[in-house]
């Protein structure tokens, strides 16, 4: 078992895929899944520690606001798992009605303060790497 704490990245693009070096000098193992399926398993197998995903809306989502709805129902479950989320600030009313039923711990708009970034993951990584007291 590795002794870094678990990273995912969900839906990178373009803007927010270079930030895996900048997981992995923080100490975080990172995986990236491009399919929310795919992920969805994951989180369900092994619950990462972090997840960072890239929110986006489209009004031709039928059922749903965003890409990330589903994938947030199921972090839901562990609670233990700090979720960050990348966002257009055109999107901020769609993020603000997904975050009425769903935890997001951090939402961060784009292009993101790398600064503020780091110091967020710096912190939860310290966190996953303490004891969890009994």
């Amino acid at each position: 078992m590795s002794a870094r704490p678990l990273l995912m990245m969900v839906n990178a693009f373009i803007g927010t895929a270079s930030y895996k070096k900048l997981y992995q000098q923080l100490g975080f193992d990172v995986v990236i899944e491009y399919s929310e399926r795919k992920a969805i398993s994951l989180i369900k197998k092994t619950p990462p520690d972090v997840i960072v995903a890239d929110f986006f809306h489209q009004t031709d989502f039928r059922d749903r606001l965003s890409n990330l709805e589903s994938l947030l129902a199921s972090a839901q479950r562990t609670p233990t798992t700090r979720i960050l989320v990348f966002y257009e600030p055109a999107h901020q009313a769609m993020l603000d009605k997904v975050r009425q039923r769903m935890r997001i711990d951090v939402a961060m708009t784009l292009p993101v303060n790398e600064a503020e970034l780091a110091n967020t993951l710096g912190v939860w990584h310290a966190a996953a790497l303490s004891p969890v007291a009994p």
